[in-house]
């Protein structure tokens, strides 16, 4: 059983932007509920959006084959294959945004979807208005990470690969990182030996504001300390401040 999205609001009725007839973007949208592709689909163009619609793994595959597309708005419960299983997939094989759309409201949910590589998450039923803002704002980050971003940055004795997300250590063990884990490093790398709080940080790693009390950070921390080797009972490098949140204590950063 699917969630509508809300009902529009009067700015759906709103022409697009001038007559301009070019699309900015394009967006693959994977859910196998009809009624809801194709109102998201109408609902994208009036933003320039370009949006496609797929109803499974298969054919979402076959589209990405065939078509350049600059976002995939994925369902997470969907025939066959779920969503999180094509994120997973997607993810492996290309750093295109992913927007995942669920009815479930678990948040062992939404972790899961963000350690898989999604760059974002929305419950349904939603505005539409509100998806047209995460898309613009996923891509904006995108852009700004790819104009911006050093290829390679050195911290203690670790080197980030921006362009393949990878750690590399001093004696050259290469450590893959998730999405998540990679913008989360990112955000303390340029904010070092700063308190930040779990709200700030997700802000920043993800482009949004998220609930006071939402602890998927906690879980990002404890990854990304798993693979940089930093002792979680008495961390060295990315350190509890309690009642506060985190401290990112790198020296020699650059």
């Amino acid at each position: 059983m699917h969630n509508t999205p809300a009902p529009f609001s009067d700015d759906s009725k709103a022409p697009l932007n001038g007559d301009d007839k070019r699309w900015n973007t394009r967006a693959l949208i994977v859910d196998d509920d009809v009624p809801i592709r194709e109102l998201l689909i109408g609902y994208l163009a009036r933003f320039n959006i370009h949006a496609s619609g797929v109803t499974d793994g298969a054919a979402m595959r076959q589209a990405l084959q065939t078509e350049h597309f600059d976002v995939v708005v994925l369902d997470l419960m969907l025939p066959g294959e779920d969503g999180l299983s094509l994120c997973r997939w997607l993810r492996n094989e290309s750093d295109i945004p992913i927007l995942m759309l669920t009815a479930r409201c678990e948040p062992t949910d939404r972790i899961i979807g963000l350690e898989l590589g999604a760059d974002d998450y929305m419950a349904k039923p939603f505005e539409p208005r509100e998806l047209v803002a995460r898309i613009q704002t996923i891509l904006r980050r995108v852009r700004d990470d790819r104009s911006e971003q050093r290829s390679s940055i050195r911290f203690d004795n670790w080197r980030l690969n921006s362009v393949l997300r990878q750690l590399i250590s001093a004696d050259g063990l290469v450590v893959p990182l998730s999405n998540a884990e990679f913008r989360l490093l990112w955000v303390f790398l340029e904010r070092p030996r700063r308190v930040l709080s779990r709200e700030q940080l997700l802000d920043a790693a993800r482009g949004r504001s998220i609930e006071a009390f939402d602890r998927s950070i906690d879980l990002l921390v404890s990854r990304l300390r798993q693979k940089l080797g930093d002792d979680p009972k008495s961390p060295q490098l990315i350190k509890t401040v309690r009642g506060e949140g985190y401290l990112f204590d790198a020296r020699d950063i650059g």
